[in-house]
């Protein structure tokens, strides 16, 4: 009974921020007042009457986090993956999958989560691809995608990443092409600019008082905002398998990591 009273509380508290803050002049009765950079913000997220200004994505979230501060964003995405390649650095000399036997969970738990992981597949898809849209992201995405490896190790045992043809070596790749699309979207007004001489901007996704260049903002009459939806599908790739490169690598025995990197240290002492 306690737990049902703590999930209602939680589930009324945010209905009513979410009210609060999205009805005009909710916040007013509350004693309480949006600061204008939020109200600029939100004003400029989808302005097709102002082109130079805004983000053309009714998902302000993502306007800001993508575009407002999109050199910020690139900054943070750049710490995550340093974190992906120090873990790697740790683990070299490991095996490449979950090694181990193991019988994973009971055959209902498989069953289930054989049933769960498509829909699991669909929805972090769905995340990524309408974060442009609707709350979610990249981010998001790649993180609710990423639970597919949990699922993988816990249910079905370590060794049933080697079963589906997942390695480290293949989730590095993926995560590569993830970041490699990141790049190609944030330097392509730079070679833009380069090319034609036109003036263009690092991560520029829309026209600027002083710059025609523009991504297209609509695609077959759909809303893609820009730069917005493919800097989103480029972070859904790379943050899911730079995950599942974590969760991967601690699924593997420590009997099994400790004896890799013990050898790994005896051969540089010997060479």
């Amino acid at each position: 009974m306690r737990r049902v009273v703590v999930l209602v509380s939680i589930a009324v508290s945010v209905a009513l921020l979410a009210y609060a803050t999205s009805v005009a002049g909710a916040l007013g009765y509350l004693g309480l007042e949006t600061r204008a950079l939020a109200r600029m913000l939100l004003a400029l997220a989808y302005n097709p009457g102002l082109r130079e200004l805004t983000a053309m994505s009714p998902e302000a979230v993502t306007a800001i986090v993508w575009d407002f501060r999109g050199v910020d964003t690139l900054y943070e995405t750049v710490v995550f993956y340093m974190a992906i390649i120090a873990a790697l650095a740790i683990y070299r000399g490991a095996p490449k999958v979950g090694g181990g036997g193991g019988i994973g969970l009971s055959l209902i738990a498989k069953v289930v989560t054989k049933l769960l992981i498509p829909m699991n597949i669909a929805v972090a898809v769905s995340i990524a691809v309408h974060g442009h849209l609707t709350p979610g992201g990249g981010f998001q995405a790649g993180a609710a995608l990423a639970v597919v490896s949990v699922l993988l190790a816990v249910v079905f045992s370590a060794s049933s990443f080697s079963k589906v043809g997942v390695d480290v070596s293949k989730a590095v790749a993926l995560r590569s092409a993830g970041l490699v699309a990141i790049a190609v979207v944030v330097f392509t007004p730079l070679i833009y600019s380069s090319v034609t001489g036109a003036q263009a901007y690092l991560m520029q996704s829309y026209v600027k008082v002083d710059s025609g260049f523009a991504f297209p903002v609509e695609v077959f009459g759909q809303l893609i905002s820009g730069t917005l939806i493919w800097l989103n599908v480029a972070e859904f790739l790379a943050v899911s398998f730079g995950f599942f490169i974590i969760f991967m690598l601690l699924s593997l025995r420590e009997d099994v990591v400790r004896s890799a990197l013990v050898g790994e240290e005896h051969g540089s002492q010997h060479s």
